[in-house]
């Protein structure tokens, strides 16, 4: 690690101490996520570990996941699936948006995104966790109407990803997209911040289709997107812990 790193990790640390907490038990990398999300402004990203740790100990149950039982009534839609590894290595998370429906229940919809969001981060640990573990996005929009569309959803899962997840995205294809949904796409660009942006590759043409395929790999992709692999939905996946070590490990940050 460079000098200047160090320097910005033992800043890092000094910040979130001032701030009442404390980095005790995290790994360099899951710090340096943070850092990174934050321009390496130590006190910047003092902050958003600080907010990350109050979040995740009001969201989270004392056990450090939150079990299917919880979100069974997003999961029976079976429109999330994980797949992988990728080609680089990473979780494959799919989501299906013609399956989806706004839900009646924001609370139990926001403790499906980090559901789904964690059991695909602990799906890509092989080993020792390290803590900058990363995952692929596919959102699917073959087949949506205006029933689909969830403007609230959206900017939810994005905005947790980006203040909550910082890194661990690697990247994300929206393939599909109909004529209609350009509009509302743009609207929802207004929440998701330039890094993320950057993250979003939008599948429009046969030669983004065949780089998709290329980069993420046959073995990776079910059937329906032209790979080799059978569609597993979410809840079909069993791992020996659904979220992350660490995550678990410091619950009651």
């Amino acid at each position: 690690m460079e000098e200047s790193q160090e320097l910005a990790l033992t800043q890092f640390r000094k910040s979130v101490e001032k701030l009442s907490s404390s980095t005790e038990g995290y790994e360099k990398p899951t710090l340096m996520r943070f850092l990174v999300a934050r321009s390496m402004n130590p006190g910047k990203a003092a902050k958003m570990f600080v907010d990350w740790q109050k979040w995740r100990a009001s969201m989270v149950p004392s056990s450090g996941f939150i079990p299917d039982s919880e979100v069974k009534v997003e999961l029976e839609a079976r429109k999330i699936h994980l797949h992988g590894p990728t080609k680089s290595g990473r979780p494959l998370l799919i989501i299906n948006g013609s399956k989806h429906f706004p839900s009646k229940d924001q609370l139990v919809f926001k403790k499906f995104v980090v559901h789904l969001l964690d059991k695909a981060i602990a799906s890509g640990i092989k080993g020792k966790e390290v803590g900058d573990e990363k995952s692929v996005g596919l959102v699917d929009l073959q087949n949506i109407t205006l029933k689909n569309i969830d403007l609230r959803g959206m900017i939810t899962g994005f905005q947790f990803v980006q203040s909550y997840y910082p890194e661990r995205l690697l990247k994300c294809y929206v393939l599909n997209m109909p004529s209609f949904f350009v509009t509302i796409w743009k609207f929802i660009g207004r929440f998701i911040d330039k890094a993320t942006k950057e993250k979003i590759v939008l599948v429009t043409d046969e030669e983004e289709r065949r780089k998709f395929e290329e980069e993420v790999g046959l073995d990776a992709l079910p059937e329906e997107y032209g790979g080799r692999a059978k569609l597993t939905a979410l809840q079909d996946v069993f791992l020996p812990s659904p979220a992350p070590g660490m995550l678990a490990r410091n619950k009651d940050a």
